[in-house]
């Protein structure tokens, strides 16, 4: 949608020695439809302001904390305060931030898992229905053409029924008590009292949960697990193995690690139809492979025509002529140009385009806690099964 001005962004969290934060302001502002223009980057001040005058911000428009950021950001003008509220702290501190942001009047952007429980999920999934803010959640892999390729084949009839889903996240990176370092990344996602009940379950096996639903458009019912803390000392699961049944008598298996001595970021996904089978590999991110019993395998890749033929979805979210690899930084980018659709569509009154609707929300954000805290309760059952809430 048309608008004589980039959305305003003021973030929480993304200061000295983040990951994530970094990574969002990049993404946001890859298509000029969002600019950072504010934040409370650090609970140290002095690290807020430091990130600030990096990010060439108006120190006026640098806060201490993120309630003192919403609160003057409010007094100011339309024309000038603040859109949007994007949250890339710790798991623990989402809802109260996300919950503040939107009864502020602000839309908001979210890290993933959504909040720290599924109570806090159920509780943000009313506020974003009582307040009518666009809530976006960044599972960022949705954002890939070749994964909404996926999923329009899946949706078009073209693999016919799903039989089996095998979805792996595999990495290597905390093979090691690298939290005992004092490094930052590693510390507060091992961390109970920051992460939540769970580690590679949480941080990168949501993914793994998003991404099955996402294509398939089916549901977890049951889940079978396994969870291991291998590194002696660790809090939290660095392994987890998981048999699922979906609700439309699928089985699935789901594997993460983050001990997985030489993987970076292995997520891959397979799904096995009735009339073809489909695969993509995150490490190879613009080709997907569909693979077919009477035939040979055929893949395809992103920006040529055919995908376009078949996925307007994919289409919309492909910047570069084939042969280009698009990857990381345009699929956040993708995420985010929808959920920037979404907000101008809902500030002008209008219904926004499906299209522009393509973009994990809060009640993906209800599947993954619950997901979540399945999972650890299967892996503490003596229960073959365990259900998942709806």
């Amino acid at each position: 949608m048309a608008s004589d001005r980039p959305l305003r962004m003021g973030m929480v969290g993304g200061g000295p020695g983040a990951f994530i934060g970094d990574v969002h302001r990049k993404a946001s502002r890859m298509d000029g439809v969002i600019v950072t223009v504010a934040g409370a980057f650090s609970r140290s001040a002095e690290q807020s302001r430091a990130t600030g005058k990096q990010l060439m911000l108006d120190p006026a428009r640098v806060y201490p904390s993120h309630q003192e950021m919403i609160e003057k950001e409010q007094k100011l003008p339309p024309g000038e305060r603040i859109d949007i509220v994007a949250v890339t702290t710790p798991n623990n501190s989402h809802f109260p931030i996300a919950k503040l942001a939107l009864e502020s009047g602000f839309h908001v952007m979210c890290e993933k898992p959504m909040t720290f429980t599924s109570q806090e999920a159920r509780d943000l999934v009313a506020v974003v229905k009582k307040t009518g803010k666009v809530f976006g959640l960044m599972h960022n892999y949705t954002g890939y053409p070749m994964v909404k390729l996926a999923r329009d084949m899946v949706r078009g009839g073209d693999i016919g029924e799903i039989r089996k889903i095998v979805v792996q996240y595999p990495q290597g990176w905390l093979s090691t008590p690298l939290e005992a370092t004092g490094q930052v990344q590693a510390s507060w996602r091992v961390d109970p009292g920051q992460s939540g009940v769970a580690g590679a379950i949480g941080d990168i096996g949501t993914h793994c949960e998003n991404l099955a639903e996402y294509i398939t458009g089916l549901k977890i019912t049951q889940v079978c697990a396994d969870i291991t803390t291998f590194v002696a000392g660790r809090r939290l699961d660095d392994d987890g193995n998981c048999l699922l049944h979906f609700n439309n008598g699928a089985r699935g298996i789901l594997h993460v690690s983050q001990i997985a001595v030489g993987e970076e970021n292995a997520l891959a996904i397979r799904i096995y139809g009735t009339k073809l089978s489909l695969e993509w590999h995150q490490e190879h991110p613009n080709a997907l492979h569909v693979k077919d019993q009477n035939g040979p395998e055929k893949i395809y890749r992103r920006g040529n025509g055919y995908v376009a033929e078949k996925s307007a979805a994919a289409a919309r979210a492909t910047r570069l002529p084939s042969g280009h690899p698009e990857a990381f930084l345009e699929a956040f980018a993708n995420v985010y140009c929808n959920f920037a659709d979404t907000v101008r569509a809902v500030q002008a009154g209008v219904k926004p385009d499906p299209l522009a609707l393509d973009f994990p929300n809060v009640d993906d954000g209800l599947r993954g806690m619950l997901f979540i805290e399945t999972v650890i309760a299967s892996g503490k059952s003596s229960d073959k099964w365990t259900n998942m809430p709806v």
